[in-house]
């Protein structure tokens, strides 16, 4: 089987280029902006990313979060240690989560 993170940063990778390939003028002004988030300013890039990552996981986007804990230093690409992210199994205990909180205490 192979490695969650790399098929995800693999499959954002083809799709990126997808994306800038066709020269769609306010997708390439989203990724200028992007960009130019991370630049340095009065907070510095891992704040930045972590801002990034408090707002993916109240959102609940996993492909978000997974991509912030990966730009911020939070996974390991390489598979170091700690570097073992299965967002499908982040995923799941989420939905277990909520699957209970959903329920009502009788």
């Amino acid at each position: 089987m192979a490695d969650p993170l790399e098929e995800f940063q693999k499959f954002r990778a083809e799709v990126n280029e997808e994306i800038l390939g066709c020269g769609h003028l306010g997708m390439k002004r989203f990724f200028t902006l992007d960009h130019q988030t991370y630049e340095p300013s009065a907070l510095d890039a891992k704040t930045k990313e972590l801002l990034g990552l408090v707002a993916s996981t109240v959102l609940r986007c996993d492909d978000c979060i997974t991509y912030h804990l990966v730009k911020g230093g939070g996974v390991d690409p390489d598979g170091g240690e700690g570097g073992r992210f299965d967002h499908r199994a982040a995923r799941a205990s989420r939905l277990r989560e909520n699957e209970g909180s959903s329920r009502t205490e009788t």
